[in-house]
């Protein structure tokens, strides 16, 4: 058993020099040195294209490339940034021409450095600035969803969120009203803030919908895709699963909007199968297309069933060699441990992903939910 001795040590060189190549292992700089690579070469080319629409790359001088490129760096600096850049690139090429011409200027590389080492140090440090919001926004996030274990009626439930970034445009939520409950599970195309802010926004409407309509989950869904096409530039879609658990009966209402299609198990029948209902995306297709379209069905679910609601982020995990954890080895996995307790489902799940894609990192955002039907409480007789 490795302990971690907690008391405080100096602060040496050779701290320094622990905490400066922690995480510079051969595979994780490769990792990352790929990623800036692509980063870099998609930055040229739409750099390219931006100032050469009409012209192949092939036929673009080198020049005027290498310049499209340095406008695409240098326009994501301010002003005095870019003031301080380009002091700095003529400082460093004016100390090699006026060496070359045998004439010695001291002071024009170290201006140079220095300049650039400003830039750096600033950059980085706005950065760190933009990662504490980034974490915050994240803090805010998590908060909006349900806890992890939530318990209605003779029912329990069990979530499992984790975001590819700081913040994600996955969306589970558990609905407790005086009819019944809504377990929902939405995904938000892209990635990043911009999904996390529409994913808030649906989140704040499906509530307001919710406890002011009762609606059925075709309703429901209807009347998303309404405010979702209200507006016209919105390019955004959604897709979505909900089902509605009415008190004291033993069935559910469900309708899918072109989301992953969940898995049930069947105790009576020790088998799992899908819920394969028809309806397209929410913002594909207009409302009235899309009431024509979707199918609301209900399901029996007795005790002993399991409903399990998951994001496109779960199957599609990627391990080292490519090979993605798909929707046959869920299924496997639900079938073996459909009929425990929702948390045990969850946790058994999470087990498998973590071991599959052992220290790759998700490209998605990772979402599922279990919902557990309990035997009822019997009372103690006397």
């Amino acid at each position: 058993m490795g302990l971690k001795n907690e008391a405080k040590a100096s602060y040496n060189t050779r701290t320094f020099y622990r905490e400066y190549v922690s995480g510079m292992n051969s595979r994780q700089l490769g990792k990352e040195f790929q990623s800036d690579s692509e980063r870099l070469k998609e930055l040229y080319f739409d750099a390219i294209r931006e100032k050469n629409p009409d012209t192949p790359p092939a036929s673009i001088p080198f020049s005027q490339k290498f310049l499209s490129l340095l406008s695409a760096l240098t326009k994501r600096l301010n002003p005095v940034r870019r003031l301080v850049f380009g002091i700095s690139v003529v400082s460093f090429v004016m100390h090699f021409f006026l060496s070359f011409l045998g004439l010695y200027q001291a002071l024009l590389l170290p201006v140079s450095f220095l300049g650039l080492l400003t830039i750096l140090l600033i950059e980085l440090l706005e950065k760190s600035d933009v990662q504490k919001e980034l974490d915050f926004a994240r803090d805010i996030q998590l908060s909006l969803l349900p806890p992890s274990t939530v318990n209605f009626e003779d029912m329990e439930s069990s979530s499992f969120a984790a975001t590819a970034q700081e913040v994600g445009g996955d969306y589970v939520d558990i609905i407790k009203t005086e009819k019944g409950t809504y377990v929902i599970i939405a995904d938000v195309s892209g990635k990043g803030m911009s999904a996390a802010l529409y994913m808030v926004r649906i989140q704040a409407l499906v509530h307001l919908l919710i406890n002011k309509l009762h609606p059925s989950p075709k309703e429901l869904f209807l009347e998303l895709n309404n405010y979702i096409k209200s507006n016209k530039t919105d390019k955004t879609f959604v897709t979505a699963c909900a089902a509605f658990f009415p008190k004291g009966e033993n069935h559910f209402l469900f309708a899918r909007a072109g989301h992953n299609i969940p898995l049930v198990y069947s105790k009576e029948h020790d088998t799992t199968f899908r819920l394969k209902t028809d309806g397209f995306a929410l913002g594909m297709t207009s409302t009235k297309v899309l009431e024509k379209a979707m199918v609301e069905k209900k399901f029996q679910f007795d005790e002993g069933d399991s409903l399990l609601l998951y994001t496109d982020g779960l199957v599609e995990l990627r391990n080292e060699s490519g090979e993605e954890f798909e929707e046959e080895r869920l299924e496997g996995l639900f079938s073996i441990y459909g009929s425990l307790h929702a948390k045990t489902i969850t946790g058994k799940i999470q087990s498998s992903i973590e071991q599959f894609i052992g220290d790759e990192k998700p490209l998605d955002d990772i979402t599922f939910t279990a919902i557990h039907k309990n035997a009822p409480i019997k009372p103690i007789s006397r």
